[in-house]
């Protein structure tokens, strides 16, 4: 986005705040996009897709990071992140886990449900305890990871393989991995889980900032973004999408209605060094420094 060869840009929130803050992406005006007035309220005005009370772009999509475990090996069902987390766990080298920094949020997460005294209020803001807490946890766990993962072909394989058994998934490797006869199954952990949703950016510099508008109002109308959701894994940000997936159960095996569900995740959001928790008596941790810590942790 850096070079100005892109008018748009779909962007996670791991990497939606950054930018924003280097003054890469624009604020839209979504009142010239029609069809954002029929995204999934659950989505809009949210800390990974706007600042300062400006929307910078249109959500096209949502989705959990969720627990999966070959059905045949793993019992009983788990329930709890504490499946991953287990030091003594009876699958160590056959866990697997998401290969990006953003990952330490996933043990922020669970530290916020299990070590309340550390005052976790949110996974992406995370001051020097916290953050060292969660890196010592991803630490200890690295011991009986077997591999991690950023390809999800590659994760499909290691579960229909059986050399991985237990970890972090998306809804769309559980679908392609069932439909591939492996036997897993997928959770909400209790403690709930970090999540994903994309966003439509247009680029400050824009060389055709028309045409980038008419792609964002056309990329979340109804019948573009069922196709989207479908062919991404994903729940759509249009709410009039749900009628026209070529799959009619596409919407309740991604939730997409269901903002009860989606209330138990926590979405990618790009940690900057002022506390996205409120807090201005402490500095957190900015993804340069998550970024570092990764390396650490891998080793």
């Amino acid at each position: 986005m850096k070079t100005g060869e892109y008018d748009a840009v779909s962007a996670s929130g791991d990497a939606s705040l950054r930018l924003i803050a280097g003054g890469t992406v624009a604020p839209v005006n979504t009142a010239l996009i029609p069809n954002y007035a029929d995204v999934f309220a659950g989505l809009k005005d949210k800390a990974w897709n706007s600042a300062g009370g400006a929307a910078y772009g249109v959500p096209h999509g949502r989705g959990a990071n969720l627990l999966m475990w070959r059905t045949d090996q793993v019992k009983p069902a788990p329930d709890s992140w504490g499946a991953v987390f287990d030091p003594a766990s009876p699958y160590a080298g056959k866990i697997t886990a998401y290969d990006s920094p953003i990952y330490i949020a996933d043990a922020a997460l669970y530290l916020m449900a299990t070590r309340p005294e550390l005052g976790i209020k949110n996974p992406y803001s995370l001051d020097e305890g916290q953050f060292q807490a969660s890196v010592d946890l991803l630490k200890q766990q690295r011991k009986i990871i077997g591999e991690y993962w950023s390809d999800y072909t590659k994760e499909v394989q290691a579960f229909k393989s059986g050399d991985s058994v237990l970890g972090t998934t998306w809804q769309v490797i559980a679908n392609v991995a069932l439909a591939d006869k492996a036997p897993v199954e997928v959770t909400l952990p209790k403690e709930g889980a970090t999540g994903w949703s994309d966003t439509w950016m247009v680029a400050a510099a824009a060389k055709n900032p028309n045409c980038a508008y008419r792609w964002l109002d056309w990329i979340i109308s109804p019948q573009a973004n069922a196709q989207v959701a479908e062919y991404f894994g994903e729940a759509p940000s249009n709410a009039k999408s749900c009628e026209l997936t070529a799959d009619p159960k596409h919407c309740e095996t991604f939730h997409a209605t269901d903002e009860d569900y989606y209330s138990k995740v926590w979405y990618w959001t790009t940690p900057i060094a002022q506390c996205l928790d409120g807090r201005t008596d402490v500095t957190c941790k900015d993804y340069s420094e998550w970024t570092r810590a990764w390396t650490e942790i891998k080793g």
